[in-house]
């Protein structure tokens, strides 16, 4: 298996960043992990570009960012998205406060997305939903 090498200090921020005491993230993980999630499997604290992502299905190329009141209309995120984007990667926010109220709605939310019945950008007071235009669904298994 070919590593990628990176540079110095990049795993160590995603292993710092995964170790944070976010519990919405750590709720959102238990769901994710291992491939419960409709059998896609996710990553955590994932570096793409210059940012880190919150969790990502590389398979699906869909990142997944649970974020709290600061972020609301963010500037910051927005910029975030279009970078993301550009990489290909769809991305999916969703305030930590709703994965509380309804985590069987965001996860039924995060796998329409990997399962393509999201193809458009999406923004609602709830979800904010940025297509990757480029992005092609593979053939095959899920992962």
């Amino acid at each position: 298996m070919k590593t990628r090498k990176r540079e110095k200090g990049i795993n160590e921020r995603a292993r710092s960043l995964r170790q944070g005491d976010n519990m919405a993230e750590a709720i959102l993980w238990n769901e994710l992990k291992a491939k419960r999630l409709g059998g896609y499997k996710f990553v955590r604290q994932m570096p793409i570009g210059p940012y880190f992502a919150d969790f990502v299905c590389r398979s699906r190329k869909l990142v997944v960012e649970l974020d709290g009141s600061q972020h609301a209309d963010s500037a910051y995120d927005r910029r975030r998205d279009e970078i993301m984007r550009a990489q290909g990667y769809s991305v999916i926010r969703f305030w930590s406060a709703d994965l509380s109220k309804d985590i069987a709605g965001v996860c039924e939310t995060i796998l329409a997305a990997l399962d393509g019945e999201l193809r458009e950008d999406t923004l609602a007071l709830d979800l904010r939903f940025v297509f990757a235009k480029a992005h092609e669904k593979s053939e095959g298994s899920p992962e």
